[in-house]
């Protein structure tokens, strides 16, 4: 018992050491150069009941670095039951290169009973430039983003994951910040590595090529996770996706406000988790597996389980100080040194809520 618990937790230790050296020593960084000629680009946002935070977007649209007649802005109000709807018609009658859409009762679940890869599909009919730019309502770009995302772009690459940070506004907030940026930094680790990994659904661009070759949000099957399934879509047919980790492809999130929320939140991303290959099954049960050889190490022998826990932390708290820092963004330490405590009891309830007999609620909505 003792032995299996000092292996478990040895590999989390040795993968957190090949991390830190991908980090600092075999990061991609992907940086071209725009044609004289900066080309067509489309932004593409579906939101719902949104009225809070989008003013903080539209604002962030308006201080983008970009020639304006080169963006095409495109929102689909989704059936929203706030002033959402007002809000994009007020924005968009003030910009002549945007415009928004209400879905309407008959094309709901037109192309997807996913609400938002429904919405999306709809808005990819109309789009009309050379990349697609994604982010979500609640979310705000970085001024530098357009010329960030499409300099990315490489031969054969379908599509750039940008990188998100969690806007802490409570304790609760920070600890998500910290849960983003170690979940991101392994997406990071992985796609530089070609391993498989999946899009980002608030801040990534597809390239028009790989969105048409792949089908699009149009012909995904329902999922609740539709990052993943469009990424999938897009390997699928050979392209490559690279994940470009700097201030210009920042963009800033809001946090879940409440335990519920958050738990429904992971509910629907164990849904995507569930379907991706056995490796990186194996790979994020190690992660769970080092609570329950960490706690039976304390057990057993305080001294060398609180040690190993220790240099676990400081790794770990290295690795996503280096992630961050590519980002620009600075990472309080506090929260570092007490983050297992809070990622143990989350992955437990998260774990426990998704095979809880209970449907998932999103946006207002309910599904399976």
């Amino acid at each position: 018992m003792l032995w299996v618990c000092i292996g478990i937790v040895g590999l989390i230790l040795i993968q957190f050491v090949v991390l830190l050296f991908r980090v600092n020593f075999f990061r991609k960084t992907h940086q071209g150069k725009l044609s004289t000629e900066v080309p067509q680009v489309s932004i593409l946002v579906a939101a719902r009941n949104e009225e809070k935070d989008l003013p903080d977007l539209l604002r962030s649209f308006e201080q983008l670095e970009y020639p304006a007649y080169r963006i095409q802005f495109l929102f689909a109000d989704d059936q929203s039951a706030d002033r959402t709807a007002e809000i994009l018609a007020d924005w968009c009658a003030k910009h002549a290169n945007a415009s928004f859409l209400s879905i309407t009762s008959s094309q709901i679940a037109l192309f997807n009973e996913n609400g938002k890869a429904n919405a999306l599909a709809i808005l990819g009919e109309k789009a009309n430039g050379n990349y697609y730019f994604f982010t979500d309502a609640d979310c705000e770009v970085n001024p530098a983003w357009i010329r960030e995302g499409v300099g990315a772009f490489a031969e054969n690459v379908g599509l750039v994951i940008g990188i998100t940070q969690v806007k802490a506004l409570s304790l609760m907030g920070g600890f998500q910040e910290i849960d983003w940026w170690l979940t991101l930094g392994f997406v990071k680790v992985a796609t530089d590595l070609g391993i498989q990994t999946t899009g980002l659904g608030n801040n990534m661009v597809i390239s028009k090529a790989a969105y048409e070759q792949s089908g699009g949000f149009k012909d995904l099957p329902f999922c609740l996770t539709e990052d993943l399934e469009i990424s999938r879509a897009i390997q699928r047919e050979g392209f490559t996706i690279a994940h470009q980790v700097s201030p210009g492809m920042l963009a800033i999130t809001k946090p879940e406000s409440s335990l519920s929320k958050l738990l429904n939140q992971r509910k629907r991303w164990m849904s995507g988790v569930m379907t991706l290959p056995i490796y990186w099954k194996l790979i994020l049960g190690l992660q769970f597996g080092y609570f329950v050889g960490i706690i039976a190490l304390i057990a057993i022998n305080p001294l060398v389980g609180l040690s190993l826990a220790l240099i676990k932390i400081l790794l770990q708290g290295i690795f996503l100080v280096g992630i961050a820092n590519k980002a620009g963004v600075k990472i309080n330490w506090l929260y570092l040194l007490v983050f297992d405590f809070y990622n143990f009891n989350t992955t437990v309830l998260t774990i426990l809520y998704y095979f809880w007999p209970s449907k998932t609620k999103w946006k207002s909505r309910i599904y399976p």
